[in-house]
């Protein structure tokens, strides 16, 4: 089992290419960031997690920016969006960041997509159906692959209409950079089964391990091999038993929180991340 590390970028935490560098140094495989890119004052939707929604949300830098930033420090660990909001951004736009991105870390960058929860986030960006952000989310993946994979790309849907056009760089890894789904069961789920590359639940170790089998089913009915679809618990709970656990039924990688805090706080939880992973193998 792959162990990565997800963290807010902010500029109160510590810096997040040297937080990525240190990653890297330790042999983390991978290392996600989140993307919010406001917080709407009126604050009416519900934070999932319940309670009050944490500061971090609202200080959340740009996903592209630093990774880009992380490209030039590291060599190996992997970079990746946890996850990106597809259903605000501009799919040509967005197709483009993923593509320079892709380029600059040498075809390390891992595409972790998702629909959402932030209705009055959405609606700023123009997304005011709620109820069909997944069509929209499907629309505007398809459309970016037709331009990482097209010289001459064009595309025609319902929410994402444009005649042929030309857009370089094309991505490092081909077809394109790997996609993992972010959310819950079963809406997100069933969206990594259909078309994503990996299903990427949070938080809920048990849930995860109780619902995998039926998430191999939901492949196996898309007519794909469930070995080919990863699947990465989020914000997985560092804990040896568990993860054992996650090892031990198949899941692909546990991806251990990392606090927006400075560096004299962060570094020590590293090295015990990193002495946990050895102990698990």
């Amino acid at each position: 089992m792959k162990i990565g590390l997800c963290t807010f970028p902010t500029e109160h935490a510590m810096s997040f290419p040297a937080l990525a560098a240190a990653a890297d140094e330790r042999g983390f495989e991978s290392i996600w960031v989140a993307e919010h890119s406001h917080i709407p004052a009126s604050r009416k939707t519900p934070y999932p997690g319940g309670g009050e929604l944490p500061r971090i949300y609202y200080e959340a830098m740009d996903p592209f920016v630093v990774l880009a930033a992380a490209a030039s420090v590291t060599r190996r660990i992997k970079l990746a969006t946890g996850v990106c909001l597809v259903v605000q951004r501009d799919p040509i736009h967005t197709a483009k960041q993923v593509a320079s991105l892709d380029r600059v870390s040498n075809g390390r960058f891992v595409f972790g997509i998702g629909a959402g929860w932030n209705q009055e986030e959405m609606a700023n960006h123009g997304t005011l159906d709620y109820s069909r952000r997944g069509k929209l989310l499907r629309e505007r993946i398809e459309a970016m692959q037709a331009i990482w994979n097209e010289e001459k790309a064009e595309y025609h849907g319902e929410f994402v209409d444009f005649d042929p056009i030309f857009a370089w760089p094309k991505p490092v890894q081909r077809p394109r950079p790997p996609i993992h789904v972010g959310g819950g069961w079963p809406r997100a789920a069933r969206r990594a089964a259909r078309w994503g590359d990996g299903w990427i639940p949070v938080g809920d170790a048990e849930g995860v391990l109780r619902r995998l089998d039926q998430f191999r089913d939901l492949v196996r009915e898309a007519g794909r091999d469930p070995a080919a679809v990863e699947v990465s618990l989020y914000f997985a709970p560092p804990e040896r038993a568990i993860l054992e656990r996650l090892r031990d039924a198949g899941i692909s990688r546990a991806i251990l929180g990392v606090p927006a805090e400075p560096a004299e706080r962060v570094l020590p939880l590293l090295d015990g991340y990193r002495a946990l992973a050895e102990a698990i193998g």
